[in-house]
């Protein structure tokens, strides 16, 4: 059915999902995996969630459901959970993404999937997993992160709490944490004939991307004999992780002469004095040499005094322009909107257009220097792909097909 040739190829994938967590595919349809949704009749309600509408369907849902093909069964019906169970028969992969359970509850959890197929690997992905007490809450993808301590409360004028802007990590990450052990699980899959089966919590993979915080503080904990600070703040502990980088100076922000920002890294003794030959301020590094590694000169507010003066004088992207020629780590301060427009962006990422997809989409960012990745598809309309799939993969003849129907199966 598939005519993928990209590296997934040969892989098939069944998906029950609902909204965010369908991305746990995503990337592997853009590598050649064969994935089908498998939709209720109304079909997932992802096509109108959050914003933007691109003419009446959501970008959430074109971005998503990207080179996915989309059935619709009603699994109330016997006839369904027997065309879902033929599905399997031949998949490498069966995918329960939303609240623990769903599936077992139609006749269709791992241990009757396993009767069909063996070697099948199972993964359920959602919110906030299948134990502990939050495992029964529902959530939105914002939860995770606010959660895992990643987003704060900000106050409004009118003295309202209000969710700040924010980049959203468990909601994608989980997916991809998610798609790492389902290839693993097929590879063991292939080896052996035996299938597996795992779960994953968007909430825990919030946590575990910010672990470098969360494992800061749980260090902290212990005595300072056992646990200090780096050598080169003299061994006194800094705030945990990111925080401590508030008051560094040679590993800082600063303003360009156009009014952007952008971001200097010379933690490095090479790097620092690297800079400060290439401004024409090697007293700088006399004064102020530092250690030879991890040094962010925290607190010297003489030093960061200078480095905003001497920022001052040139352009962000001149900044930039000279780190490339004197190798020091400067990079300028992008945000979501003037991103598309920086010049490493455009030529690492070429947009899929909106005739293909619906909405212009960046590109997987996965390479292969060798190996061709198919552009994708467009997100199926629900069921858009249901005689196809019946026809190809269950060699159903059109009566066949027109019986289901009839039953109720197809909604």
């Amino acid at each position: 059915m598939s005519s993928s040739t990209g590296p997934l190829a040969g892989v098939r994938i069944i998906e029950s999902s609902m909204l965010g967590p369908a991305a746990i595919t995503t990337q592997l349809a853009d590598l050649g995996a064969e994935v089908i949704k498998v939709e209720a009749p109304s079909g997932d309600y992802i096509r109108q969630m959050t914003w933007p509408i691109v003419e009446g369907v959501s970008l959430m849902h074109l971005h998503l459901n990207r080179g996915k093909k989309s059935i619709t069964l009603d699994l109330r019906t016997p006839e369904a959970v027997q065309t879902y169970l033929d599905l399997v028969r031949d998949a490498d992969v069966v995918i329960e993404a939303m609240r623990p359970g769903g599936l077992e509850r139609r006749g269709l959890g791992y241990d009757k999937l396993r009767e069909v197929n063996p070697a099948i690997v199972f993964c359920t992905i959602s919110g906030y997993g299948m134990t502990g007490p939050y495992a029964e809450l529902p959530s939105h993808g914002v939860a995770y992160d606010v959660w895992a301590g990643l987003v704060k409360p900000e106050i409004t004028e009118e003295g309202f709490a209000a969710i700040p802007e924010h980049p959203s990590m468990g909601i994608h990450a989980g997916p991809l944490f998610g798609a790492l052990g389902v290839l693993a699980g097929v590879i063991k899959a292939r080896a052996t004939g035996e299938g597996c089966r795992l779960e994953i919590a968007q909430s825990d993979a919030a946590a575990a991307m910010d672990w470098y915080r969360s494992e800061s503080w749980k260090a902290y904990e212990r005595p300072e004999s056992e646990v200090t600070g780096n050598a080169s703040d003299n061994y006194v502990r800094r705030a945990p992780g990111t925080a401590g980088m508030r008051d560094g100076v040679r590993y800082q922000f600063y303003e360009a002469s156009d009014g952007n920002f952008v971001l200097l890294q010379a933690s490095e003794r090479e790097f620092w004095e690297n800079f400060c030959k290439g401004v024409d301020r090697y007293e700088l590094f006399e004064q102020n040499p530092g250690a030879k590694f991890a040094d962010h000169a925290v607190g010297n507010v003489e030093l960061r005094t200078q480095l905003k003066e001497i920022f001052l004088t040139r352009p962000a992207q001149a900044w930039v322009d000279l780190g490339l020629e004197i190798n020091v780590p400067i990079i300028n301060v992008n945000t979501p909107q003037t991103l598309k427009d920086d010049p490493q962006f455009q030529a690492r990422f070429e947009w899929i257009p909106a005739e293909r997809l619906g909405a212009e989409q960046q590109p997987s960012p996965i390479k292969y220097l060798d190996l061709d990745i198919p552009l994708p598809e467009k997100a199926p309309t629900a069921g858009q792909h249901t005689d196809e799939v019946l026809r190809d993969l269950l060699s159903l003849s059109d009566d066949d097909i027109a019986k289901l129907r009839e039953s109720g199966a197809l909604g």
